[in-house]
């Protein structure tokens, strides 16, 4: 079976990125905009294989002006199904 990677996406504020529970709930969401994604590209998402990662506007390596709410969360998953293996997260897109 062929695999690939996605990313999904969240934001949110940036004045409650040290609250735990708001932060989860951004974790939800990202995990499905990664789900709905995968599901519009045909393939499904790996159960389990979600990794998050939070950046926040005091991030130096990082350029935020134009995200909303300028605290992202972004969900990496491995996909699997027919043509997963073209699908690759990289950089800050889907490709």
């Amino acid at each position: 079976m062929e695999t690939g990677t996605l990313f999904g996406w969240a934001f949110g504020e940036p004045a409650r990125e040290k609250n735990g529970a708001y932060v989860s709930g951004l974790e939800k969401d990202a995990l499905e905009n990664a789900r709905e994604t995968a599901k519009a590209k045909g393939v499904t998402v790996v159960a389990g294989s979600e990794v998050f990662t939070a950046l926040g506007a005091n991030d130096s390596l990082v350029e935020l002006d134009h995200a909303p709410g300028k605290l992202v969360v972004r969900c990496t998953v491995r996909i699997e199904g027919q043509g997963a293996g073209k699908l690759h997260a990289e950089g800050p897109m889907n490709g």
